[in-house]
């Protein structure tokens, strides 16, 4: 999953592990932040990636097939050229090194919900051309969500989404 904030990453990821009864790795930098007293600022952003990295690690040490990852390290260099307009060397080649094999793309179109760690909502469209911009430059294989505000119908449409791949990619994953 991936996305600007309040798109629906977390929901949808849960649902997915759950349907095809695989792992999901929730989201470093919202744990970071929640447990962080002061704002974040730049020097957040190597932390952040390197608990995304380890998080992930650990995961696909214990998994055996498909893991569902609720946003990854292009995550955290959209986010550190949105906030600090900067992304370390390190963490663009990490992004580059560990391209996922689908993006799931979530969409704008849900209504944003506050909590203690959002706070792009008036930038969302714009943090979204970001994610669409980099993944782009990554050559990503990208598929968008959006279009539906049910959290059923949005699970519906991922799940197509990962089903086509599936028929089309080198080696089955589902």
């Amino acid at each position: 999953m991936t996305g600007s904030e309040s798109t629906g990453k977390t929901t949808l990821a849960g649902s997915i592990a759950e349907h095809y009864g695989v792992a999901w790795i929730p989201e470093f930098a919202r744990d970071y932040a929640e447990n962080k007293i002061e704002p974040l600022t730049a020097d957040d952003v190597g932390p952040i990636a390197a608990g995304q990295i380890a998080r992930e690690d650990a995961a696909f040490q214990n998994a055996s097939g498909v893991i569902i990852l609720d946003t990854d390290v292009v995550s955290t260099a959209v986010y550190a050229e949105h906030y600090y307009g900067r992304v370390p060397g390190w963490i663009e080649q990490a992004a580059r090194e560990r391209l996922a094999d689908l993006y799931l793309l979530c969409d704008t179109d849900l209504p944003w919900v506050a909590d203690q760690v959002r706070d792009a909502q008036h930038h969302r469209r714009q943090v979204h051309d970001l994610f669409v911009q980099r993944l782009a430059q990554l050559a990503a294989t990208v598929r968008v969500v959006g279009g539906i505000t049910s959290p059923d119908q949005r699970l519906k449409r991922a799940l197509e989404h990962i089903e086509d791949w599936c028929q089309s990619a080198p080696t089955s994953f589902a």
